[in-house]
């Protein structure tokens, strides 16, 4: 019996599937908008950190008010009205907190441009006020509170340096270290360290090379008065405890630096803080624009 032929049709040939465009687009487009969404986030967390270290950095103005506000003020600088200083630098570094941390929270997003400028503006003008107590020559004026220049001309008023003669007399300065320094030896109270104020009003100036007796009382040598044109302090010199040195050179000089190392002190920290946070936000204000630009 013959075979019947197969008419069953071949199957047709495996086509690969062809490619949508529709999906590729969506595809891309998910890798483009995850890649966006990464780089916005890592933006953001750029400045949200510089944003914390403003802030944070700011944080010592405050200290500084209360430093400020509380310090003791040294003897007899009430006569220079200068806790009228203290009160007003207080206020402008209240100022200058508010100022910087306002920008940072209300004006950085929006204004970014005019968030740099109201900041930068106060902190120029809290640098400046450092190096002037710091006693920046192109700064320093006569006119300036609390600049070495302006202590000098200070205590070279004659009447303002008796004023001050008789209140650094009336806080007992010289009295004081007579009384503590009484059983020390010539050699021990030479290793005794002195402040400004001691060494250059209640002891004579060693270069006058007089014998140690006490803290206040110094024999000078049997030989013709020194020179005044080498150092008129050495015949200013006087035992009674009334005089003493407070009419030498030296003891305007000394109570000069004394005043001078506590408001340096401020200097320093006015001229490292504004450094500080002008880094800052700067800083800040590039990622700013750069978040802006991102987005």
């Amino acid at each position: 019996m013959a075979e019947e032929p197969n008419n069953t049709p071949p199957p047709p040939p495996e086509t690969e599937p062809t490619p949508d465009p529709e999906n590729n687009t969506q595809t891309k487009q998910e890798k483009g908008s995850k890649k966006n969404m990464f780089k916005d986030l890592k933006v953001k967390h750029v400045t949200g950190i510089l944003s914390l270290v403003s802030f944070v950095f700011s944080l010592p103005i405050l200290a500084s008010v209360t430093w400020l506000l509380y310090m003791k003020s040294y003897d007899c600088e009430w006569l220079f009205k200068l806790p009228r200083l203290q009160i007003g630098i207080s206020v402008g570094l209240i100022l200058v907190f508010l100022v910087c941390n306002g920008a940072l929270l209300f004006l950085r997003a929006r204004w970014p441009m005019v968030a740099i400028i109201v900041v930068t503006v106060p902190l120029t003008l809290m640098f400046t006020v450092g190096l002037a107590l710091l006693g920046s020559n192109s700064l320093e004026s006569r006119r300036v509170p609390a600049t070495p220049l302006w202590f000098k001309m200070k205590v070279d008023d004659d009447g303002l340096w008796n004023n001050l003669k008789g209140c650094i007399y009336d806080v007992h300065v010289c009295q004081d270290l007579a009384a503590s320094s009484m059983p020390l030896k010539p050699s021990d109270f030479n290793k005794k360290k002195l402040s400004y104020v001691e060494s250059g009003c209640c002891t004579p100036p060693e270069e006058c090379h007089m014998r140690y007796v006490n803290a206040t009382f110094w024999e000078k040598d049997d030989t013709p008065e020194t020179d005044p044109s080498v150092n008129a302090d050495c015949n200013a010199w006087n035992n009674d405890r009334d005089v003493l040195c407070y009419d030498c050179q030296s003891c305007k000089q000394g109570y000069v630096k004394a005043l001078k190392s506590k408001w340096s002190k401020l200097g320093v920290f006015l001229v490292s803080m504004a450094v500080f946070l002008i880094a800052c936000h700067m800083a800040l204000f590039l990622a700013t624009m750069w978040e802006i630009h991102c987005t």
